[in-house]
């Protein structure tokens, strides 16, 4: 099975990301592994989950919370009733997404020990799933500190459930398994920290260490693009934010993303986003005056 290294960037008025997707009913699919934490809500499917070394059947509706670098797929063989889409809502986060303040306090105790559980997975089960759903589905259609509020209620309802179980054996660790993973990070951390300059591949190779060529490989295979695709998702996911915050036109979005040729930032800014950066732009206000109106 095909094994993936994800990198998630969050939007500028984010600590975290909610979306919920139609599921594509297909047996095959590759192992994914990220830094973030998520929570993934699976409906209406039955099939089989990969978590670890963990590997089961499943049916109906599911609650997971996964750890950094935990290796996961669910493959879906077909939907439990043909009447309704499968579908999948998924939560990606990190758990001081709100400031390491919030996990010294006492209060958050149960919390602490629901993010220790996390790196080998925790499945859970009863009326839990119910609840964790409700607030899910309020979170799709919430923004700022009332979705940041919902968070908070959702890990709450977490920690407190009662059936809860762990799904991969203590044998397993994550982080030490994830020497590829730690790689790729590497490669994560130079191109977020270089971006805004010209990038060789024979630097970034050198930091693995491997060759250009058999860096090219390892990279695609292992995160599913190539090392220019990866740069340009990076420089106009920069752009992208420079833009909403407000405080730049788009010659000086596109100059402090790494670019220096305007029809070059506009041409990769619209096969990135779907749209021109004034476009974007434009329907990010329209969407924010439809939201508060």
């Amino acid at each position: 099975m095909q094994y993936i290294y994800e990198n998630f960037t969050f939007p500028p008025d984010q600590s975290f990301t909610i979306r919920s997707e139609f599921l594509e009913i297909r047996k095959y699919a590759a192992l994914k592994s990220h830094v973030n934490f998520e929570i993934a809500l699976i409906e209406n499917c039955s099939g089989k989950r990969f978590i670890g070394d963990h590997i089961h059947d499943f049916e109906g509706t599911e609650l997971v919370l996964l750890g950094s670098y935990l290796p996961h797929c669910w493959q879906y063989y077909q939907v439990v009733d043909p009447f309704q889409p499968p579908l999948a809502t998924v939560i990606h986060f990190f758990p001081d997404f709100l400031g390491k303040q919030l996990l010294e306090k006492p209060e958050a105790k149960q919390l602490n020990v629901l993010f220790e559980k996390a790196p080998r997975g925790l499945l859970f089960k009863g009326t839990v799933i119910a609840a964790a759903k409700s607030i899910m589905q309020e979170m799709l259609f919430q923004t700022g500190l009332t979705r940041a509020v919902l968070m908070l209620r959702l890990l709450d309802v977490l920690a407190q459930a009662e059936h809860g179980e762990v799904l991969s054996s203590p044998y397993f660790n994550a982080v030490e398994n994830s020497g590829e993973a730690n790689k790729i990070n590497k490669v994560f951390d130079y191109i977020f920290s270089n971006f805004r300059e010209e990038i060789a591949l024979q630097d970034v190779a050198y930091l693995i260490p491997m060759s250009a060529a058999a860096f090219c490989r390892f990279f695609k295979r292992k995160t599913n693009r190539t090392l220019i695709d990866f740069v340009k998702e990076v420089r106009i996911g920069h752009a992208a934010k420079l833009l909403l915050e407000g405080h730049h036109n788009v010659a000086e979005a596109c100059y402090q993303s790494g670019y220096n040729n305007i029809s070059n930032f506009n041409k990769h800014f619209k096969d990135i986003k779907g749209l021109s950066p004034r476009d974007f732009i434009k329907r990010y206000n329209e969407q924010t005056t439809a939201i508060h109106s």
